[in-house]
Protein backbone atom coordinates (compact mmCIF):
# COMPACT_ATOMS: atom_id res chain seq x y z
CA UNK A 1 0.00 0.00 0.00
CA UNK A 2 1.42 3.48 -1.13
CA UNK A 3 0.68 6.28 1.78
CA UNK A 4 1.16 9.75 0.51
CA UNK A 5 2.01 13.25 2.27
CA UNK A 6 1.18 16.11 1.01
CA UNK A 7 1.55 19.84 1.68
CA UNK A 8 3.45 23.01 1.70
CA UNK A 9 6.45 24.18 2.56
CA UNK A 10 6.40 23.96 6.43
CA UNK A 11 2.87 22.26 6.91
CA UNK A 12 4.60 19.16 9.07
CA UNK A 13 4.79 16.82 6.33
CA UNK A 14 8.08 15.03 7.03
CA UNK A 15 6.93 15.09 11.43
CA UNK A 16 3.57 13.36 10.16
CA UNK A 17 5.19 10.53 7.71
CA UNK A 18 7.52 9.95 11.21
CA UNK A 19 4.74 9.48 13.37
CA UNK A 20 2.73 7.63 11.36
CA UNK A 21 5.41 5.26 9.96
CA UNK A 22 6.21 4.86 13.50
CA UNK A 23 2.50 3.77 15.00
CA UNK A 24 1.64 1.47 11.77
CA UNK A 25 5.21 -0.03 11.39
CA UNK A 26 5.28 1.50 7.71
CA UNK A 27 8.17 2.36 5.84
CA UNK A 28 8.52 5.74 5.54
CA UNK A 29 10.23 7.97 2.68
CA UNK A 30 11.68 11.36 2.86
CA UNK A 31 12.57 13.99 0.22
CA UNK A 32 16.33 14.46 0.00
CA UNK A 33 15.78 18.09 0.72
CA UNK A 34 18.81 18.81 2.56
CA UNK A 35 21.00 16.98 -0.69
CA UNK A 36 19.48 18.04 -3.24
CA UNK A 37 22.56 20.06 -5.64
CA UNK A 38 20.72 22.36 -6.89
CA UNK A 39 18.41 23.94 -3.91
CA UNK A 40 20.24 26.66 -2.45
CA UNK A 41 21.01 27.81 -6.02
CA UNK A 42 17.47 27.94 -6.52
CA UNK A 43 16.86 30.03 -3.79
CA UNK A 44 19.51 32.08 -4.35
CA UNK A 45 18.51 32.31 -8.38
CA UNK A 46 15.12 31.06 -8.78
CA UNK A 47 14.92 31.98 -12.79
CA UNK A 48 18.31 30.19 -13.70
CA UNK A 49 18.16 27.47 -11.64
CA UNK A 50 14.27 26.40 -12.08
CA UNK A 51 14.31 24.09 -14.44
CA UNK A 52 17.55 22.17 -13.20
CA UNK A 53 15.90 21.82 -9.89
CA UNK A 54 12.41 20.62 -11.20
CA UNK A 55 13.89 18.22 -13.51
CA UNK A 56 15.88 16.88 -10.56
CA UNK A 57 12.57 16.65 -8.27
CA UNK A 58 11.04 14.74 -10.91
CA UNK A 59 13.90 12.19 -11.47
CA UNK A 60 14.10 11.46 -7.47
CA UNK A 61 10.28 10.82 -7.36
CA UNK A 62 9.75 8.98 -10.46
CA UNK A 63 12.74 6.80 -8.82
CA UNK A 64 11.02 6.34 -5.38
CA UNK A 65 7.65 5.84 -7.21
CA UNK A 66 8.25 2.62 -8.88
CA UNK A 67 10.15 1.37 -6.01
CA UNK A 68 7.10 1.96 -4.01
CA UNK A 69 5.30 0.29 -6.76
CA UNK A 70 6.87 -2.51 -6.76
CA UNK A 71 7.18 -2.86 -2.76
CA UNK A 72 5.26 -5.94 -1.10
CA UNK A 73 4.67 -4.44 2.27
CA UNK A 74 3.43 -0.86 2.93
CA UNK A 75 5.28 2.42 2.23
CA UNK A 76 4.32 6.02 3.43
CA UNK A 77 5.55 8.94 1.08
CA UNK A 78 6.22 12.53 2.15
CA UNK A 79 5.55 14.62 -1.14
CA UNK A 80 4.73 12.66 -4.22
CA UNK A 81 5.45 13.25 -7.93
CA UNK A 82 1.90 14.65 -8.25
CA UNK A 83 2.00 17.65 -6.45
CA UNK A 84 5.82 18.46 -7.74
CA UNK A 85 4.40 18.84 -11.33
CA UNK A 86 1.11 19.97 -10.55
CA UNK A 87 1.88 22.79 -7.10
CA UNK A 88 5.75 23.37 -7.80
CA UNK A 89 6.48 23.19 -11.17
CA UNK A 90 2.93 24.75 -12.33
CA UNK A 91 3.92 27.68 -9.89
CA UNK A 92 7.83 28.06 -11.70
CA UNK A 93 5.43 28.11 -14.61
CA UNK A 94 3.11 30.73 -13.87
CA UNK A 95 6.08 33.11 -12.58
CA UNK A 96 8.37 33.34 -15.39
CA UNK A 97 10.53 31.34 -14.14
CA UNK A 98 10.92 28.60 -16.66
CA UNK A 99 10.16 29.03 -20.74
CA UNK A 100 7.86 27.56 -23.23
CA UNK A 101 10.37 24.83 -24.54
CA UNK A 102 11.50 23.60 -21.20
CA UNK A 103 8.15 23.37 -19.38
CA UNK A 104 7.32 21.35 -22.48
CA UNK A 105 10.45 18.93 -22.47
CA UNK A 106 9.63 18.79 -18.90
CA UNK A 107 5.60 18.07 -19.40
CA UNK A 108 6.55 15.39 -22.31
CA UNK A 109 8.56 13.58 -19.72
CA UNK A 110 6.26 13.61 -16.87
CA UNK A 111 3.64 12.26 -19.12
CA UNK A 112 5.80 9.38 -20.48
CA UNK A 113 6.42 8.56 -16.69
CA UNK A 114 2.68 8.38 -15.70
CA UNK A 115 1.83 5.77 -18.47
CA UNK A 116 3.72 3.52 -15.75
CA UNK A 117 2.74 5.60 -12.78
CA UNK A 118 -0.69 4.45 -10.06
CA UNK A 119 -1.72 6.54 -7.75
CA UNK A 120 -1.41 5.90 -3.95
CA UNK A 121 -4.33 4.62 -2.30
CA UNK A 122 -4.59 7.44 0.10
CA UNK A 123 -2.98 10.83 -0.03
CA UNK A 124 -3.00 13.16 2.92
CA UNK A 125 -3.16 16.45 2.77
CA UNK A 126 -1.60 18.80 5.06
CA UNK A 127 -3.99 22.32 4.81
CA UNK A 128 -2.16 25.33 6.34
CA UNK A 129 -2.05 29.30 6.14
CA UNK A 130 0.51 31.28 5.63
CA UNK A 131 1.54 32.47 8.71
CA UNK A 132 1.49 29.10 10.06
CA UNK A 133 3.72 27.96 7.75
CA UNK A 134 6.02 31.22 8.18
CA UNK A 135 6.11 29.77 12.08
CA UNK A 136 6.93 26.15 11.15
CA UNK A 137 9.96 27.32 8.45
CA UNK A 138 11.32 29.68 11.34
CA UNK A 139 11.44 27.43 14.02
CA UNK A 140 13.32 24.22 11.71
CA UNK A 141 15.50 27.22 11.04
CA UNK A 142 16.65 25.61 7.59
CA UNK A 143 19.15 28.76 6.04
CA UNK A 144 18.54 28.84 2.37
CA UNK A 145 14.47 28.90 3.13
CA UNK A 146 14.36 32.35 5.41
CA UNK A 147 14.68 34.15 2.14
CA UNK A 148 11.49 32.62 0.66
CA UNK A 149 8.89 35.52 0.14
CA UNK A 150 5.29 35.65 1.22
CA UNK A 151 3.55 35.79 -2.27
CA UNK A 152 5.89 32.23 -3.00
CA UNK A 153 3.59 30.75 -0.05
CA UNK A 154 1.00 32.28 -1.00
CA UNK A 155 0.82 30.95 -4.54
CA UNK A 156 1.86 27.67 -3.25
CA UNK A 157 -0.88 27.08 -1.03
CA UNK A 158 -3.38 28.20 -3.92
CA UNK A 159 -1.82 25.35 -6.20
CA UNK A 160 -2.42 23.29 -3.39
CA UNK A 161 -5.74 23.67 -3.34
CA UNK A 162 -6.57 23.83 -6.96
CA UNK A 163 -4.32 20.16 -7.23
CA UNK A 164 -6.45 18.49 -4.18
CA UNK A 165 -9.63 20.13 -5.61
CA UNK A 166 -9.69 19.78 -9.32
CA UNK A 167 -6.81 17.75 -10.72
CA UNK A 168 -5.87 14.84 -8.66
CA UNK A 169 -8.17 11.85 -9.33
CA UNK A 170 -7.00 9.75 -6.10
CA UNK A 171 -8.33 9.30 -2.52
CA UNK A 172 -7.71 12.61 -0.72
CA UNK A 173 -7.96 13.05 2.86
CA UNK A 174 -7.69 16.81 3.68
CA UNK A 175 -6.27 17.55 7.56
CA UNK A 176 -6.51 21.19 8.92
CA UNK A 177 -2.93 21.94 10.01
CA UNK A 178 -3.28 25.04 12.18
CA UNK A 179 -4.89 24.40 14.97
CA UNK A 180 -3.53 20.50 15.44
CA UNK A 181 0.33 20.27 17.49
CA UNK A 182 0.26 16.10 16.82
CA UNK A 183 3.69 15.94 17.17
CA UNK A 184 3.34 16.98 20.82
CA UNK A 185 -0.45 16.38 21.76
CA UNK A 186 -1.43 12.82 21.59
CA UNK A 187 -4.77 13.66 21.49
CA UNK A 188 -4.29 15.18 18.16
CA UNK A 189 -2.56 12.69 16.44
CA UNK A 190 -5.33 10.12 17.88
CA UNK A 191 -7.92 12.10 15.60
CA UNK A 192 -5.71 11.76 13.07
CA UNK A 193 -5.03 8.03 13.64
CA UNK A 194 -8.82 7.51 13.79
CA UNK A 195 -9.56 9.17 10.38
CA UNK A 196 -6.83 7.15 8.66
CA UNK A 197 -8.22 3.81 10.14
CA UNK A 198 -12.12 4.91 9.28
CA UNK A 199 -10.46 5.56 5.69
CA UNK A 200 -8.30 2.73 5.03
CA UNK A 201 -9.80 -0.12 7.22
CA UNK A 202 -13.49 1.27 8.27
CA UNK A 203 -12.62 0.69 12.23
CA UNK A 204 -13.72 4.33 13.75
CA UNK A 205 -16.01 6.80 12.00
CA UNK A 206 -14.17 10.04 11.27
CA UNK A 207 -13.99 13.31 12.98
Amino acid sequence: MHIAIAGNIGSGKSTLTRLLAHHYGWEARFEAVDHNPYLEDYYKDIHRWSFNLEVYFLKERFRDLIDIQQAQHTIIQDRTIFEGVYVFMQNNKAMGNLSDRDYETYMELFEQMMQVAKLPDLMIYLRASVPHLVGNIQKRGREYEQQMQLDYLKNLNTRYDDFINNKYKGRVMVIEKDQLDYEHNPKDFAKIIDRIDSTLFGLFSPL
